[in-house]
């Protein structure tokens, strides 16, 4: 799942067997109040490495634990990660990056980097409510600033999914969620030791709630644990934040338990099986997370 230009949407992948159509991807849009409804078949399999644009399949098609965050083997996992930013071990690329401060509920707020030519679509991929720029200029001075306003402020570089979600149905009014962000952004701005390079940005805080459609959004009280073979999701789509969809009767699938799987349409007399699911735990303390 991704987002483009304030939209959802999932990606294909399909590989060339044979005569017909080759290798490729296409993505489709995802509508709020649409019925979704899919079935997992074969095996998970590893997604290979997306590289400037283009993803090579897995040498060997290895297979992948349906649990597993990662749609990939360790061995692709390890090549992905050899020319990667956010590993460091591709400190040459010469993209403008930006820093920005993202907040996704009380007391859980982090400061992170994207390029420049992304835009917003990190956050939304990040599932982050209400965020700002914090200034901009090349990658390692906007690594340097990152770690800089990290420690200084006491905020991570990554919060778990599981936390994000469960504070989703219990936000503060946009006032105080924006009123939050002004005031880190503020006390950003005052440290000393910024590197020359970045280019600082001012505070503009945007909320993605109406987007996400968290207004409506149920509880969450079901989440989805991987996919099975033969097994079955199905609901009205009523939201979307991060890699989460949020269905009508509660069931939240993080779609990254998807990536890998061959899904199709439901068929035959017989209803499908349920993909496994488990009860969410309740929101959890308002506190911050520590580094690692």
């Amino acid at each position: 799942m991704g987002w483009s230009g304030g939209q959802p949407s999932i990606g294909w992948y399909a590989e060339s067997r044979g005569p017909g159509p080759g290798a490729g991807e296409r993505r489709s849009v995802l509508a709020y109040g649409q019925r979704l409804s899919f079935v997992g078949r074969g095996e998970r399999r590893c997604l290979g490495v997306r590289r400037a644009g283009k993803r090579t399949p897995c040498p060997t098609a290895a297979t992948v634990s349906e649990r597993a965050g990662n749609a990939q083997c360790p061995e692709c996992a390890r090549l992905d990660r050899s020319f990667s930013v956010a590993a460091d071990t591709n400190v040459a690329d010469p993209r403008t990056y930006r820093v920005y401060l993202a907040w996704f509920g009380p007391g859980l707020v982090k400061v992170g980097l994207t390029a420049e030519e992304r835009g917003p679509d990190r956050l939304r991929e990040q599932g982050a409510v209400t965020w700002s720029w914090l200034g901009r200029g090349p990658l390692m001075a906007a690594r340097r600033t990152e770690e800089l306003l990290r420690a200084a402020l006491g905020v991570p570089d990554r919060i778990a999914y599981a936390r994000k979600r469960a504070v989703r149905a219990q936000l503060p009014p946009a006032e105080e969620r924006a009123r939050e962000v002004a005031e880190l952004h503020a006390r950003a701005g005052a440290l000393a030791g910024w590197p020359e390079s970045l280019e600082r940005t001012g505070c503009e805080v945007a909320d993605h709630a109406g987007l996400f459609r968290l207004d409506a959004l149920p509880v969450p009280a079901r989440g989805l644990t991987g996919m099975i073979p033969g097994g079955a999701v199905e609901g009205l789509l009523v939201g979307a934040a991060g890699p989460d969809l949020h269905f009508a009767d509660g069931l939240v699938v993080d779609t990254r338990l998807l990536a890998g799987w061959a899904l199709v349409a439901p068929e035959g007399p017989h209803p499908p099986v349920p993909a496994p699911w488990t009860d969410l735990a309740p929101p959890p303390a308002a506190e911050q997370d520590g580094l690692f």
